[in-house]
């Protein structure tokens, strides 16, 4: 049982969960309507650019053509076809544009491209694809395929980490 002192110094339950869905990748316009709270969006819906042009971040240039964006879950679920039906290896970054991780390792997937060539590489935005990534919990989330089935998994951030993950799966 907890004391007096111990209850006083936990959050609100409203102050809380913005906490705890921010944190865990659950800040979807979708679920904050539900739980009746109201985010807004900056630059409305019409001007927000897609993909990864609306990172607004400086990203180094894809010398392969290996790096696709998805900006639709229609689009997503192309890709995820497409990955599912080859045989080639990819790698699926799910993020987020407020996530400050997901902006940390952004550039380091970008330029890991040009050092695999044979692997394909997509980002998508967990907000632009919300019914396609429903199932993502953390943010960055890196799925790796290979002969078309899902094989890893990897959170979070860390270059080094990444590249050792992508180097195995090549």
């Amino acid at each position: 049982m907890l004391s007096r002192t111990a209850l006083a110094w936990m959050p609100s339950p409203s102050l809380f969960w913005l906490t705890h869905l921010r944190c865990t990748g659950f800040q979807r316009k979708k679920r904050s309507e539900e739980w009746g709270l109201k985010i807004e969006m900056e630059g409305g819906e019409e001007n927000k650019k897609k993909g990864l042009e609306g990172t607004g971040l400086n990203l180094p240039l894809n010398r392969h053509g290996n790096l696709k964006s998805a900006s639709t879950d229609d689009n997503l679920q192309d890709i995820l076809l497409q990955i599912k039906s080859s045989k080639t290896p990819a790698v699926v970054n799910y993020g987020a544009s407020w996530c400050r991780v997901c902006s940390q390792i952004l550039p380091a997937f970008c330029k890991l491209s040009n050092n695999f060539p044979k692997l394909s590489f997509v980002y998508a935005d967990i907000d632009e694809c919300p019914e396609t990534t429903h199932h993502i919990r953390y943010t960055p989330t890196f799925h790796f395929y290979r002969d078309g089935e899902r094989v890893d998994e990897m959170f979070g951030a860390g270059e080094q980490r990444l590249h050792d993950r992508l180097w195995l799966h090549s």
